[in-house]
C-alpha cells in the first residue's frame, strides 16, 4: 500500500561542538586536537562548515575520556583509536590492550586504598595527639 512517495529516512540528530563541550567537559581546543590527532574520526560538517557530532561520536569521546581518566598514556590511546579505525580485525589487539590497562588500573586502585588507609591512620594519630596536649609526636 504505497502512496508513490519515497520513504523518508529519519535523520540522526547531531550535536554542535558547544553541546559536546557541555556534555563532555572537554574544551573546543581539545575536541579539535582529538580530531587532528586521529583520536576521533573526522566529524560531519554542516553546509556552513560547522562540526556536527553524532551519538556514536559522543559515545567514543566519552570512552576516550575514561581511558585518559584511568591513566592510559596518550600514545596508547592513539594506538587504540588507530586500531579501532581499522575495524573488527583489530578486536583481539584492542581487547588485549584493555585487559592490560584494566589490570594496571586494578593494581593502582589497590595501591591507592593502601595509601588512603595509611593516611587515615596518620590523621587519626594527629587527632589523638591534639586531644592529649603534651604528648610526644613520634612520627
Amino acid at each position: 500500500m504505497s502512496s508513490g512517495q519515497p520513504l523518508s529516512h529519519p535523520v540522526e540528530p547531531t550535536l554542535t561542538i558547544a553541546q559536546v563541550v557541555e556534555r563532555t567537559g572537554l574544551s573546543h581546543d581539545t575536541l579539535r586536537y582529538y580530531e587532528k590527532a586521529g583520536l576521533i574520526e573526522r566529524v560531519g560538517r554542516t553546509t556552513g562548515n560547522q562540526r556536527r557530532y553524532r551519538a556514536a561520536d559522543l559515545a567514543w569521546l566519552e570512552f576516550l575520556i575514561r581511558l585518559r581518566e584511568t591513566g592510559m598514556p596518550i600514545a596508547d590511546v592513539r594506538r587504540f583509536a588507530e586500531l579501532r579505525s581499522r575495524g573488527d580485525e583489530t578486536v583481539p589487539e584492542r581487547l588485549a590492550m584493555l585487559r592490560e590497562h584494566g589490570a594496571g588500573l586494578r593494581e593502582r586502585i589497590r595501591a591507592l586504598r593502601r595509601n588512603a588507609s595509611a593516611l587515615e591512620d596518620k590523621i587519626d594519630h594527629y587527632e589523638r595527639l591534639l586531644e592529649r596536649p603534651g604528648s610526644d609526636d613520634l612520627i
